[in-house]
């Protein structure tokens, strides 16, 4: 069940690259944030395996603008045995944003309905969160090496008075029970006067993709645990 409450954050930084898969060789930017990269945002500042975040709009706050940079990557992905960066390193061309700043609004998916731990207890520490500059993780804008700056949003932030056709886009990947993997792409797809709406039905069958949870004697079980039980305690302060 999609809450009502809606949160909102304002993320920035100067240069962006949400990736098109389409475009194998050389990396070329989508124009906007996709609802998989704000998602992982979300996440970034504050994951709980009892819910998830449903984006509903992407607000774009800055002119689109493009930039060409040759970055070092590698010709393999990591796995068991060590990369020497030296044999595998090759140069490739990027076309990325520059000067990205966006408006994210989300709301808490929770199936099934907690009353223990409703929605508006997670939007409650979401806020706080977000006043406090608190985060699991750096969040980033499409590439780790792109980080991202968040805070409240202002009232003076609006998005710009622009269409931008983008024509299909990646949703998200989805995972079923057995754990395998899916692009889910949406189609038609256009920034209308700065805002690019997420509520479509490919978002419904987002909600549906496995949420996997650690097993409870696991580590990062117990890290959780420990961070719930300090939060709890911010909530009823």
């Amino acid at each position: 069940m999609v809450d009502n409450q809606i949160v909102r954050v304002k993320v920035a930084g100067d240069y962006a690259c949400f990736t098109r898969p389409d475009l194998k060789v050389e990396r070329m930017t989508y124009p906007c944030m996709t609802p998989s990269a704000a998602r992982g945002i979300l996440d970034s500042i504050l994951w709980k395996p009892e819910f998830q975040w449903y984006v509903r709009r992407i607000l774009v706050l800055n002119p689109v603008k493009f930039a060409s940079v040759k970055r070092n990557e590698i010709n393999s992905k990591q796995g068991r045995n060590v990369i020497v960066i030296e044999e595998r390193r090759s140069q490739r061309n990027s076309i990325i944003l520059k000067d990205a700043a966006y408006i994210i609004e989300a709301s808490v998916y929770q199936e099934p309905f907690s009353e223990k731990n409703p929605p508006r207890k997670y939007v409650e520490m979401f806020r706080r969160r977000v006043k406090k500059g608190q985060c699991w993780r750096r969040p980033y804008l499409g590439t780790r090496e792109f980080a991202a700056e968040f805070t409240d949003v202002d009232d003076g932030d609006a998005p710009i008075c622009e269409t931008i056709p983008i024509g299909s886009m990646l949703f998200d990947v989805f995972y079923n029970e057995q754990g395998a993997c899916e692009p889910v792409f949406f189609y038609d797809v256009a920034v209308i006067n700065g805002v690019l709406n997420c509520e479509v039905p490919e978002n419904d069958k987002m909600m549906m993709s496995s949420h996997l949870r650690p097993q409870q004697d696991s580590i990062v079980s117990s890290a959780v645990y420990d961070f719930n039980i300090s939060e709890e305690r911010e909530v009823d302060q």
